[in-house]
């Protein structure tokens, strides 16, 4: 964090004092605070990045979440339409994987699901003409969450490549985004967002 903020010592985990993990676990909470801004820009870095397309990333991760927003859907999975290609520029050759790892903490395991496998069921619109199986997606015939996924890249996904859909700002899904990370459902980090005065004076992480 900033150079004015308290910093431990040790130079081995094993070394490390309680009062230690203390400081370690209020600069972990001050971190997480910030994680809805580090994510809008992380999601900036596809702006102009086309890869060929006729829409650049950015504004085909705006225009599914726009179409999922004009759905009716709830916040949880607009957010999910929105960040479903965020790992494109680190995760090149998974990014499903990475989208949902971030959103793993914050979302319902079938909203987990369908980010993850999103990759597989959108390749049933392209995969034949790059060689590949179109039906890879019909391993999962039998899994609870397989309609949800196929619907997503039918009617979000599929369609968002559009110069002239409408695509909402990223000024419209930012509170929406707020709300959905403001609180892990699960971590093995999640007590560390308690105080420590609510956790009967363990350290904050």
């Amino acid at each position: 964090m900033s150079k004015s903020a308290p910093q431990t010592h040790f130079t081995r985990l094993d070394q490390t004092t309680r009062e230690d993990w203390q400081i370690l676990g209020g600069e972990f909470i001050s971190l997480t605070r910030g994680l809805p801004e580090r994510i809008v820009e992380h999601l900036n870095l596809l702006h102009g990045d086309f890869g060929g397309f006729p829409i650049d990333r950015y504004t085909h991760s705006l225009q599914t979440a726009t179409l999922a927003l004009r759905d009716g859907r709830d916040e949880e999975y607009v957010v999910c339409a929105l960040l479903h290609d965020i790992g494109d520029t680190l995760g090149s050759f998974n990014h499903p994987d990475v989208a949902a790892t971030i959103l793993q903490p914050f979302v319902s395991d079938e909203n987990y699901w369908m980010v993850k496998h999103h990759g597989i069921f959108q390749g049933h619109y392209f995969f034949h003409h790059v060689g590949m199986d179109r039906n890879l997606r019909d391993q999962f015939k039998d899994h609870p969450c397989y309609a949800r996924t196929e619907e997503f890249c039918a009617i979000y996904d599929n369609p968002a490549f559009d110069p002239n859909g409408e695509t909402l700002p990223i000024s419209e899904f930012e509170p929406m985004l707020r709300r959905v990370f403001a609180k892990p459902r699960k971590s093995v980090y999640k007590s560390a967002m308690k105080p420590a005065t609510q956790t009967e004076d363990r350290p904050a992480i």
